[in-house]
């Protein structure tokens, strides 16, 4: 089975109900009355090829939030999306040129809380190998590609701790080619490798 059969395979099964442990912030905006999640979603972009890759952006460093940062393609969920799926294309198309049309859909996969209140929701689809992306340079600084089998190898998540806030926090972080993946691009990418190893 190839890995993208294994992401259809995975997708398939019952994710919401799984036995896996799912990583997340499990942390949300408070305004002192109710708390409030913000619905986003990223698109994970695998590369049509004998070796899957998947599609990263960097974000500029002059942003005011999250700069230098790597990320998928991806961004909130606005009224007139049709749902995730619809946001994380429309996301990638403005911020890298990826056309709608070139992205096969396989599914959603395990949502993913953040500490700033966003409920991400990542999208997979498949894109043919060596398109051309533009960045935005407001929102991309770079756009590259990494294995697929590279991100999904268990030796390449990397256990980190931090002191955020009076606390300590964990999260993961791989490291290809010099480029550190961290945060919640890292954390969507060990769920997606706990989901294929649970449905295998």
């Amino acid at each position: 089975m190839t890995l993208v059969e294994r992401l259809h395979h995975a997708l398939e099964h019952g994710h919401r109900h799984s036995p896996i442990l799912l990583i997340g912030d499990n942390v949300v905006v408070d305004d002192g009355e109710t708390s409030l999640v913000t619905p986003a979603a990223v698109l994970i972009p695998v590369t049509d090829r004998a070796d899957p890759g998947v599609i990263l952006t960097q974000r500029p460093a002059n942003m005011r939030q999250h700069p230098g940062q790597i990320a998928f393609p991806g961004g909130r969920i606005d009224p007139e999306d049709d749902g995730p799926i619809g946001a994380a294309l429309r996301e990638a198309e403005e911020e890298i040129a990826l056309p709608r049309a070139a992205v096969t859909i396989i599914g959603i996969t395990d949502p993913y809380r953040t500490i700033t209140g966003y409920e991400v929701t990542p999208v997979i689809g498949v894109v043919p190998p060596d398109l051309v992306y533009t960045p935005n340079a407001q929102e991309v600084e770079d756009v590259f590609e990494v294995p697929l089998s590279f991100l999904l190898e268990p030796a390449n998540h990397l256990e980190q701790a931090v002191e955020w806030q009076g606390r300590e926090r964990h999260y993961y972080e791989i490291t290809f080619e010099g480029r550190r993946i961290w945060g919640a691009t890292a954390a969507m990418i060990v769920n997606l490798t706990r989901r294929l190893q649970w449905a295998d």
